[in-house]
């Protein structure tokens, strides 16, 4: 903590941000989501940019900062920049040239989707962590059937996951709800859950992994906040944070780790 309670590390940070975000009032709870969502940004945006990110007055943001332990949102800027030092990407300064020759193009903006698709799957090291990553390869890899539910932007996902893993020979299902069709009934013990959803979460998936949960059924979660929901149903979460373009997010390092998962379970299967 620093001098005035305020989170030492990026670690610490999330550890209280997870502390404090469920007892928190609407705007408060929006500033919460909002910088779960975009850690990334704190380093270099103004408090009227993170503000107006949270849908909330800046008043409100730097409210939210003090309950985090910060004097200010320049402290907690601080803690994200020193914490960047010599992080940055490589080529932001040449598509920088780029950007300012050919704003609004096709190739500009081919040029910014992939430096935000570069930066994504660099931060996926980062953020998945490898004894969770282990845990869920073994807990999918055993499973009888292997259901998969992602919809809305997660849609992509999760049915690459179910192709992939059908042509291993892998059981598994994909839940589109599709025709309100849910199929909750197929889940069965010796069966496990793969979940994907990402802010805002999506409330049939979330609904599914908590009807699951309760019974017992094991749930590998691929979300993207500490803050996110899926976190309070001990599922076994691998954590993606996908960097934005204006109002966009790609999925570059979300399938990423759903073809990580696909090979790494089939190899696991045939190993047995």
């Amino acid at each position: 903590m620093t001098e005035t309670g305020g989170p030492t590390s990026i670690k610490a940070f999330e550890e209280r941000l997870l502390e404090v975000s469920e007892s928190l009032p609407k705007r408060l709870r929006q500033c919460a989501d909002y910088v779960a969502a975009n850690k990334d940004r704190i380093a270099v945006s103004t408090v009227a940019e993170m503000a107006e990110g949270a849908g909330v007055q800046p008043s409100a943001f730097m409210r939210f900062c003090q309950i985090l332990g910060f004097s200010g949102f320049s402290e907690m800027q601080k803690l994200f920049r020193d914490s960047f030092v010599g992080g940055w990407p490589d080529y932001t300064t040449r598509l920088q040239h780029l950007r300012e020759k050919a704003e609004g193009s096709p190739t500009a903006l081919l040029a910014e989707f992939v430096e935000a698709g570069r930066t994504s799957l660099e931060g996926l090291l980062k953020t998945v962590e490898p004894q969770m990553l282990e845990r869920a390869v073994e807990t999918l890899a055993k499973a009888k059937m292997i259901h998969i539910i992602g919809l809305r932007r997660s849609f992509p996902v999760a049915s690459y996951l179910a192709y992939a893993l059908e042509k291993m020979n892998v059981p598994a299902m994909l839940h589109s709800a599709v025709g309100k069709l849910e199929n909750h009934h197929a889940i069965r013990p010796g069966d496990v859950l793969l979940a994907i959803t990402f802010s805002p979460y999506s409330t049939e998936t979330i609904d599914l992994v908590e009807a699951v949960a309760a019974r017992g059924i094991p749930v590998v979660a691929v979300t993207d906040t500490i803050v996110s929901p899926l976190r309070r149903f001990d599922a076994i979460t691998l954590s993606v944070s996908e960097v934005d373009f204006g109002a966009f997010r790609s999925l570059s390092a979300t399938l990423c780790l759903a073809i990580t998962l696909s090979v790494a379970v089939g190899t696991a299967r045939q190993d047995d």
